[in-house]
């Protein structure tokens, strides 16, 4: 990586006073879309529309019947690449700064586990999502649907989003696929954000403990320094590897433990007044 590169301008923290209105500033791709014509009608840019497709493997397993009686398909893999594009990019003409996903193929069968994402062995712009027919399976009656949406929205994520050139480490990875999940409302009721006893500090917990931990850490961020911030994140993870003292002191003018600790110190001091 060459040491000639801009450093990015640390991401400012959210103004107490209320947001002025206007074009979003920390979009490093706000100039895309700049510099033609604006006299004449141009189409509104839209999201890539990747083939989707869907793959049973045992059609007898209960865990198939689960599936297709609480989710439409087509609409809910749509959905779901929706919820990933909306919050992780913001559309331009060309979309060069998205991932060049093709297809995203889920593929329902008996494994281990709950889903893992990987590209095909021709090519990685054709996504699979293996999906655990097993798990679904055992899914509570009232938490299959949003639990079926929320497992396709988080492995979609990892079919769109940038890894530092395969340097990023795995809990942000997680992190940020389990924010998306988050933001789009299909958090299961067992994900807590950080309660500390009287014993207890920061130091006791990972940022990169990865899934809903470094999600919602993620979250408070996002509401920190304002909307857009971890889709800055991933933006600056497409174009660099990955240095932790480097990246977090470019986005946001100090290191991860810092924002760590008051992101932790946040929650405490709301289970300290109720």
């Amino acid at each position: 990586m060459s040491t000639a590169e801009p450093t990015p301008s640390p991401i400012p923290k959210r103004p107490a006073s209320p947001k002025s209105q206007g074009t979003e500033t920390q979009n490093p791709l706000r100039d895309e879309n700049q510099g033609y014509d604006t006299s004449r009608p141009h189409p509104k840019p839209s999201y890539p529309r990747p083939k989707l497709r869907l793959r049973i493997e045992d059609l007898s397993h209960s865990g198939s019947s689960t599936f297709l009686s609480n989710c439409n398909a087509s609409t809910a893999l749509s959905s779901a690449v929706e919820s990933v594009l909306s919050t992780l990019y913001l559309p331009t003409r060309s979309n060069s700064h998205i991932p060049g996903t093709r297809s995203v193929t889920v593929i329902l069968e008996p494994l281990g586990g709950v889903a893992y994402t990987t590209g095909t062995q021709l090519d990685d712009d054709h996504k699979e999502i293996h999906f655990s027919l097993d798990y679904i399976n055992q899914i509570l009656e009232d938490r299959k649907v949003k639990e079926i949406q929320g497992v396709l929205v988080h492995e979609m994520v990892h079919c769109w989003q940038w890894n530092a050139k395969g340097t990023c480490p795995g809990g942000l990875i997680e992190g940020i696929a389990d924010y998306v999940r988050l933001r789009a409302g299909l958090d299961p009721p067992h994900w807590k954000r950080p309660t500390k006893g009287k014993d207890e500090d920061a130091s006791a917990h990972r940022w990169d403990a990865g899934y809903e931990k470094t999600g919602f850490f993620l979250d408070w961020l996002e509401d920190e320094h304002g909307e857009g911030t971890v889709r800055r994140i991933n933006a600056f993870l497409r174009e660099n590897e990955y240095d932790e003292k480097r990246f977090w002191k470019a986005l946001f003018g100090e290191n991860v433990e810092g924002l760590w600790k008051r992101y932790f110190d946040t929650w405490k001091k709301e289970d300290d007044t109720t």
